[in-house]
């Protein structure tokens, strides 16, 4: 009975250790970006490809870290973005893509991520796969965001990636120019960058 006794708090120790060395070497922290952030939305025409392009957004994630400040998973994502932050080159582009954005009506682009996962390694970058939903004229869709990260010297996270989006799947119609003469395709890829800190 002694034996047993003693047995039970050697496990039990052993247990308890094991999860004050699991909460001490691992840590939830939260980051967020405002400035330091690229968007690029390019697309194709009947005459040539265009770029939109922001520096404009509030991006805030929670990554578990480890002992070392690698990212071990992505537990919260979200990212908004205000439609006409968007500029191409040509005032008379841009009107036209705020009218099938419905920026009037819907100003805000938003991704909130309902779970995430990090792999990879410092050496060659983590992974970050998140899926979630996104918000586009007024219309949310189920979507996956991949971005590679990687841990700076500061230790903020710097985030690259790109995903492609179907207007028409968000109820847009393609915005045309010249009374309809120059179309644009319904295909845009979403680039962005950005450095998230604590």
């Amino acid at each position: 009975m002694i034996l047993m006794k003693k047995l039970f708090r050697n496990v039990s120790l052993i247990v308890l250790c094991s999860f004050l060395f699991s909460t001490l070497t691992t840590a939830q922290v939260k980051f967020s970006a405002k400035d330091n952030i690229s968007l690029i939305v390019s697309g194709t025409s009947t005459l040539h490809a265009w770029d939109m392009k922001s520096s404009k957004g509030d991006c805030h994630a929670t990554f578990t870290l480890n002992g070392s400040g690698a990212p071990t998973a992505l537990t919260a994502l979200s990212f908004s973005t205000s439609a006409k932050s968007l500029k191409s080159e040509h005032n008379a582009m841009d009107k036209n893509a705020y009218k099938a954005l419905k920026a009037e009506q819907h100003p805000e682009i938003s991704f909130t991520a309902s779970s995430g996962t990090v792999t990879g390694s410092d050496a060659a970058g983590y992974t970050v796969k998140s899926s979630g939903k996104l918000t586009i004229a007024g219309t949310t869709k189920d979507a996956e965001v991949i971005g590679v990260c990687k841990v700076n010297a500061d230790k903020s996270i710097t985030v690259t990636g790109s995903t492609q989006i179907s207007m028409k799947n968000f109820g847009m119609t393609p915005p045309s120019f010249m009374m309809g003469a120059v179309k644009t395709g319904n295909d845009v890829v979403l680039k962005f960058n950005l450095t998230l800190r604590q």
